[in-house]
């Protein structure tokens, strides 16, 4: 197949409208990265300037017991401060986590026509999207990263429509995701002085999303990201990393004796945990008291990487708004009341650019 790389209209094509992938291009055979996909020089990552963010991973099963108090301490400092945090005991089979890495790599690694029937606008069904960068269409550098988003409604639904290839395991790393995403949730609620019902915390979880991310191997990874500076729309984000790593998050607020408002840290991958990190609606319902934390992802030249993020956030019809409680003590709202639906067009209409999309509700923004 003739394709220029250093033609952009021709590689948008060929990557973006025929659903190649960066995967695609990368199997013709580089040496360099196209102009394309070269950041600007404040948007490149240096891991040498970024510290390793070493704290240890929270056990979960401490919520169990005698030691619950801490967990939670620990937990509500972590969305405080940093908006990231790592846990293990969490309830997910580590043959699951190996088993859906394992089926990320075998989608990607089909032929580029098995992908792209699903990329968007002719995928045949609205449960699933295969794509690659963000907003393609509008970032000025593209992102060296392909992806397929999997909707979930029902179970039924998911095993008939999602990739034969991954529907089962990621149907499988789904269910126990989403229960510490309810029981992170409500603890951090009831830290904030609220109590929610189970349906009301269904209502604030009840959009869910299983993305299968992969990032190709980058001959100059110094001059791309796998993932722009960005926050995550919603609730809570269950992410499982591979061994590679390559994740950065930055830092909201001071950690005493540690780390510094503004500094950039490397979330390590460790065996058998996983991230949790905050979103902007969780934000927005503490009246900024939890930080949705800004994060980018780095290649890397050595091996292809997966990542595998578990999405969750309220229906489109939810109004998001500071809670009532949070607001009284507080004694001024941070945030205005916004439609669910409304904040999800705002965040999609934009590329990537750390945490502007929080600006959508922010109250006396300017």
């Amino acid at each position: 197949m003739a394709i220029s790389f250093d033609d952009g209209d021709s590689l948008y094509n060929f990557v973006v409208r025929d659903g190649y992938g960066v995967k695609g291009m990368v199997d013709l055979g580089l040496d360099k990265v196209p102009e394309r996909y070269i950041q600007p020089p404040d948007e490149r990552i240096d891991n040498l300037k970024a510290r390793s963010y070493d704290r240890s991973p929270i056990d979960l099963s401490m919520l169990d017991g005698p030691r619950r108090s801490q967990a939670v301490e620990l937990i509500a400092e972590a969305a405080e401060t940093v908006g990231f945090f790592q846990v293990v005991n969490h309830g997910v089979p580590i043959e699951v986590m190996e088993s859906v890495k394992t089926a990320a790599c075998e989608f990607f690694g089909q032929p580029p026509e098995k992908k792209a029937v699903y990329r968007k606008g002719v995928s045949p069904t609205p449960y699933v999207k295969y794509g690659t960068s963000f907003m393609p269409k509008i970032e000025k550098a593209l992102e060296w990263k392909d992806f397929v988003n999997m909707a979930y409604t029902t179970d039924a639904d998911a095993l008939e429509f999602w990739p034969n290839e991954c529907k089962k395991v990621a149907l499988e790393y789904l269910k126990p995701s989403i229960s510490i995403v309810r029981k992170l949730t409500t603890l951090l609620m009831e830290r904030l002085g609220v109590t929610l019902d189970e349906s009301r915390i269904d209502d604030l979880i009840g959009l869910q999303f299983v993305q299968m991310n992969f990032f190709p191997a980058c001959p100059n990874p110094d001059l791309t990201v796998g993932v722009g500076r960005h926050s995550d729309m919603g609730m809570l984000t269950v992410l499982l990393q591979d061994g590679i790593g390559g994740l950065y998050v930055k830092i909201e607020e001071d950690i005493a004796n540690a780390e510094k408002k503004g500094e950039w840290m490397e979330i390590p991958p460790i065996p058998g945990a996983l991230v949790i990190n905050v979103g902007d609606t969780l934000e927005i319902l503490s009246n900024g008291k939890y930080k949705s934390a800004e994060h980018r992802v780095r290649t890397t030249s050595m091996q292809s990487r997966v990542s595998i993020p578990v999405f969750t956030g309220p229906r489109p019809n939810e109004k998001i708004r500071p809670l009532p409680e949070v607001v009284e003590r507080d004694e001024v709202a941070r945030y205005r009341e916004v439609m669910s639906e409304e904040y999800m067009k705002n965040y999609f209409a934009n590329a990537h650019g750390g945490k502007n999309s929080l600006d959508f509700a922010l109250i006396n923004s300017s």
